[in-house]
């Protein structure tokens, strides 16, 4: 049973928040291009055609990078209940390491749920409005960070998932 557990809560994991860190570090600089020349190569053109809806490319790929954090955030919910699970069959909800863990997940989710979500609707409502891109820039480079922080949590907790400092369970 404990190898069911952990072979979901990994799968789960790699799954939703693999997808989560690509599609949330992607996401302002997509975001920008529906401004204009914010998201071009550096050579001054636009990459903000017209999409099917209306919608310029940057902001109808931007909408769509943004439904995917939305949806796997909600999936997501999972990888702390099967890791609590196997944690509590290896007997080791007590070890630190676990319990640091933990809490630097529960640090994630409120950082991804408190600002990098509503960071990307706070960036999607200035470029789908008549906004500049002068007034998105800082809110993009506010979202890079927070973006940045969130990846760098969850790299931590792989780190501590994989070494288990402290641990007697053999690994």
């Amino acid at each position: 049973m404990t190898e069911f557990l952990l072979s979901v809560h990994v799968l789960v994991a790699i799954v939703t928040v693999g997808s989560i860190t690509v599609a949330a570090s992607m996401f302002p600089r997509v975001a920008l291009r529906a401004f204009g020349s914010g998201g071009g190569d550096g050579d001054g053109s636009s990459a903000a055609g017209e999409g099917r809806d209306g919608r310029s490319e940057g902001t109808g790929t931007a909408v769509l990078l943004h439904r995917v954090c939305t949806g796997y955030a909600v999936a997501g919910v999972v990888v702390p209940v099967f890791g609590i699970a196997t944690g509590a069959q290896l007997g080791v909800l007590t070890d630190a390491w676990l319990i640091v863990s933990l809490v630097l997940t529960v640090a994630a989710a409120a950082l991804l749920g408190l600002a990098v979500l509503p960071g990307q609707r706070r960036l999607l409502a200035l470029a789908e409005g008549a906004a500049a891109e002068e007034e998105a820039r800082p809110v993009a480079s506010r979202l890079s960070m927070t973006t940045g922080m969130f990846n760098v949590l969850w790299a931590v907790v792989v780190v501590l998932m994989i070494v288990r400092p402290g641990s007697t369970t053999g690994a």
